[in-house]
């Protein structure tokens, strides 16, 4: 026989079983992410684009609060409480609704992108237990990306937004003044100057299709208060004194390869593209196992109509059958409804009720991780008073790990 050390391994061979890469993949952190950077630097809107991108849950003040008023949550009721007396929603309020997203079931497979945590206020809790609340949560972040700007630089900008007031949009001075829109549109013209024809028409139909270019529409525009220059400097000014250091002891201790530092000065479309490029960079081998299952499901998808190993090689079905996995989860054998089915890894899941879709979609992973999926086994006692009964429902339910 030959020994362990002549046995030679196998490069393209997986070391994982079907069942074991899926226990794996249930079993894995989801990739977690926290944007940083000085107020109106566009932390919101790089978070909200990777959490479109990457498929995971955006966690931001404003968004829980709407959500939760949508919802008409407990907490969404007392905001709206607040509201309707023309009372401001209180820091420790929005800082529950934060933490409690974060510990979701959704946030739990999909992960998070948080944005504007920690915040400026101290009214609830100083910017150091903010940071000790974000070492301590249960799904720590795996990035931190910090925006860096200068003082100067972000001032101008912020100072140059205007507000629609009916629609609430935010734009920024190249998108409303007329100075800067022309003098942008003479430099496009000396770097195009080959194409300077196609360019001119397809500008031309941008302005007359563009309701900024319209006087009526740029008398609308507002300033906001947190937009004059002043006020810009001051809230820049107490991001320094509060934040910059508690902030510089969290990055530091942030292992470096997952610490991602991007140029505020680049607009945003661009700021994404860099932040990807950096994310892709930070770790070759730092993959999320959905995206690994997607392509491996596409692969299997267009090898299972043609050269078929075998006929039952061309369907994919669970060991849940047509069971419902939320149902078995809490005891009850229900089978499925086929109008709700769903798939997961590439295998069919049937589900008993919307609502069980829905809870299955949020999380499907408590559901499916072992030893799901387990039959319940129910089990009867009776007999006489003082027989025994409690005693022995007792002993049951201890060694089968049952309920009473």
């Amino acid at each position: 026989m030959a020994s362990q050390e002549e046995k030679q391994a196998q490069p393209f061979a997986d070391i994982f079983d079907e069942d074991e890469a899926e226990k794996s993949f249930l079993l894995s952190k989801p990739t977690c992410i926290i944007i940083l950077g000085k107020p109106g630097s566009g932390k919101r809107t790089l978070a909200r684009k990777l959490a479109q991108t990457w498929k995971c849950i955006f966690v931001e003040a404003l968004e829980v609060i709407q959500m939760n008023i949508h919802e008409e949550t407990e907490y969404g009721l007392k905001c709206q409480e607040l509201l309707f007396k023309g009372q401001s929603i209180s820091e420790e309020l929005v800082t529950e609704m934060i933490l409690k997203k974060i510990e979701s079931p959704e946030v739990a497979h999909f992960g998070y992108v948080l944005s504007g945590f920690p915040s400026l206020s101290e009214e609830y809790m100083t910017v150091s237990q903010q940071i000790e609340k974000i070492k301590n949560l249960k799904l720590k972040p795996d990035f931190l990306i910090n925006i860096k700007c200068s003082d100067y630089d972000l001032c101008q900008r912020i100072s140059g937004q205007r507000q629609h007031p009916d629609s609430g949009q935010v734009y920024q001075r190249n998108q409303w003044d007329p100075n800067v829109i022309e003098k942008q549109k003479k430099e496009k013209d000396q770097h195009e100057e080959e194409n300077e024809e196609d360019d001119e028409e397809q500008e031309e139909e941008e302005t007359a299709e563009d309701p900024l270019m319209m006087s009526e529409f740029l008398h609308q525009l507002v300033q906001r208060p947190e937009d004059i220059l002043e006020n810009a400097e001051e809230r820049v000014g107490t991001y320094k004194d509060i934040m910059l250091h508690p902030l510089e002891d969290l990055m530091a201790e942030q292992d470096c390869q997952y610490l991602i530092e991007l140029d505020g000065n680049q607009q945003p479309d661009d700021l994404f593209v860099a932040e990807n490029k950096a994310y892709v960079a930070s770790d070759e081998n730092y993959t999320c196992c959905y995206c690994c299952f997607n392509k491996q499901d596409e692969l299997f998808r267009v090898l299972s109509s043609c050269k078929l190993i075998a006929h039952r090689y061309r369907w994919r079905r669970s060991r849940w059958g047509q069971a419902c996995p939320v149902a078995l989860k809490e005891g009850d054998i229900v089978m499925g409804n086929p109008d709700l089915a769903v798939s997961f890894l590439g295998k069919m899941y049937v589900l008993s009720s919307p609502e069980a879709l829905k809870t299955f979609m949020l999380n499907p992973r408590p559901y499916l991780l072992p030893p799901m999926p387990l039959p319940p086994c129910k089990v009867l006692v009776f007999g006489p008073s003082f027989s025994g009964r409690t005693t022995i429902c007792n002993l049951i339910a201890h060694t089968y790990k049952g309920k009473v």
